[in-house]
């Protein structure tokens, strides 16, 4: 069994970049070379993502174990994926939304079905770090829209680093809306990249209500990244009741859910 479910080291998801641009496998004095630490300071954090299950070493490299659960889909392949759960639990969250609210939307495949879903609200005050979404709901309906600058990924237009965060952080909106990558009962909320969970709970600590948007293809899966502690959230909105383990977590740290249709 692993040790635990979450990477909370950086350099730790550089590596599994690395490997995963590698093929899947490669050496230690690659990865050494690529970040530019000692060849010790890689075996360390491969040691601490042996433990977590993620990847096993092999003599003188390292390969990735279950390539699909560290990786993140490209974007455009991830709105494609359960698209019609993803409308539903967006028409569900836009249903909680009034006219003049003022909300955070992140840069997940689900909160872009959200944005969508919210084309026909009118004065939104909308934050956001994705370009899909402030593409969708820019110029409608005396909406103001907010982008975080940044550095933007080529993979799915978010915008992140110190800047975005910083820029986030100055606001304070009632709701903050959240896709999340997995949920299970013991790591909680998960994501793929350190960067998106870092603008995520920047967001909900600045938001009055946390709301995490996420199908039921999740469930009982992982991801690397945990978003801050269960307790950050408020709401979650999926598209079936969760399991045991999972409903018991939600309760355990107050977390009401909603079940879309």
């Amino acid at each position: 069994m692993p040790k635990h479910d979450a990477i909370t080291n950086q350099r730790e998801q550089e590596i599994l970049r690395e490997v995963r641009l590698a093929g899947g496998s490669c050496r230690i004095g690659f990865l050494a070379r690529q970040l530019k630490v000692s060849d010790e300071t890689i075996r360390r954090n491969i040691k601490t993502l042996e433990a977590s299950g993620l990847v096993k070493k092999v003599h003188g490299g390292v390969s990735l174990l279950g390539m699909v659960s560290v990786v993140e889909p490209p974007f455009q392949r991830r709105m494609g994926r359960n698209a019609e759960a993803k409308k539903a639990l967006a028409l569900k969250v836009a249903e909680m939304i009034e006219n003049g609210d003022s909300l955070f939307l992140d840069v997940g495949s689900t909160t872009a079905f959200v944005a969508q879903a919210l084309q026909d609200h009118q004065n939104l005050y909308i934050v956001t770090n994705s370009i899909t979404v402030a593409q969708m709901l820019t110029g409608r309906n005396k909406n103001r829209v907010f982008l975080a600058g940044g550095e933007l990924r080529v993979l799915d237009g978010a915008s992140f680093g110190q800047d975005a965060l910083s820029f986030i952080k100055r606001f304070n909106v009632k709701y903050a809306i959240s896709s999340v990558a997995a949920i299970n009962a013991r790591a909680g909320f998960m994501l793929y990249d350190i960067h998106d969970a870092d603008i995520s709970s920047a967001a909900i600590k600045q938001a009055q209500i946390g709301i995490a948007v996420v199908d039921s293809s999740k469930f009982g899966t992982r991801a690397p990244i945990t978003v801050q502690t269960p307790q950050a959230f408020d709401l979650l909105v999926t598209d079936a009741q969760p399991d045991e383990g999972i409903a018991s977590m939600l309760e355990k740290n107050d977390i009401s859910l909603e079940v879309a249709s």
